[in-house]
């Protein structure tokens, strides 16, 4: 489908690749709501993309309060989505015996929970024919050090995203994943020094950071006319990093 004048619903829309996906779509000709908890960051993601097609809301959608929120905005509008992007994630690093309850749950509610539900409740509001994408990670099939409940929590979206890809098949509705590696955002910076981001760089078959436009391109790919016959796929845009960690 040619994305003008699409409707298109980004969580977690306002940094990173969020916003970046959302500036995509919005020079590919669509119309783009994103999400966030924050009000702040929405006001400088519509500050940065300046244009009439973006809406921004502020949507927590770790709780099923913040999802009510984005699913009433969306019924009201009384128009069909045509790309629903899950993308919104925390991410708590630790080990097992470091992890608390509240680090648990903060992640699961925001990169689990959230997705399942906003999923759910906007399934009524999706056109026949429409895509669905969620962010996963190559951490859901990597085992490192210190990130035993991220990587959880992406393993277990990306098994949702599959049995989703079976169940709104009937609908034509085509459910993917996108796996990023180590990407350059400001949630890196938050985690990662100049010395870990190095070494994350060193880590993929191309030896650097990837960044967030090209993880955008593979998203607007997955929910045009030209990714038409896939669905339940996890397409890894990691500069080969996993191939890498193998050789």
């Amino acid at each position: 489908m040619s994305l003008v004048n699409k409707n298109v619903v980004i969580t977690g829309g306002s940094t990173g690749i969020g916003l970046a996906t959302a500036k995509a779509f919005i020079n590919a000709g669509a119309n783009v709501v994103i999400t966030s908890r924050s009000a702040d960051n929405l006001q400088k993601a519509s500050d940065e993309i300046n244009n009439p097609n973006l809406t921004t809301l502020v949507s927590d959608t770790s709780n099923l309060e913040g999802i009510s929120v984005l699913e009433k905005f969306i019924a009201e509008s009384g128009k069909k989505l045509d790309v629903l992007y899950l993308n919104a994630a925390i991410a708590t690093f630790g080990s097992i015996t470091e992890t608390t309850e509240a680090d648990f749950d903060a992640q699961f509610n925001t990169n689990v929970k959230g997705h399942y539900f906003t999923l759910q409740q906007l399934i009524p509001h999706l056109a026949n024919g429409s895509s669905v994408i969620f962010t996963s990670s190559i951490v859901a099939t990597a085992a490192g050090i210190g990130t035993s409940v991220y990587s959880a929590t992406k393993g277990a979206i990306n098994k949702i995203a599959q049995i989703a890809a079976n169940e709104l098949a009937e609908r034509k509705i085509r459910v993917n994943l996108v796996s990023p590696g180590p990407i350059q955002t400001p949630g890196l910076d938050s985690v990662a020094n100049a010395e870990a981001k190095e070494n994350l760089a060193g880590s993929t078959a191309l030896q650097r950071l990837g960044n967030a436009d090209e993880i955008a391109k593979t998203v607007v790919f997955l929910s045009s006319d030209d990714a038409s016959f896939i669905s339940g796929t996890e397409i890894t845009v990691d500069g080969g990093a996993i191939t890498y960690m193998l050789k």
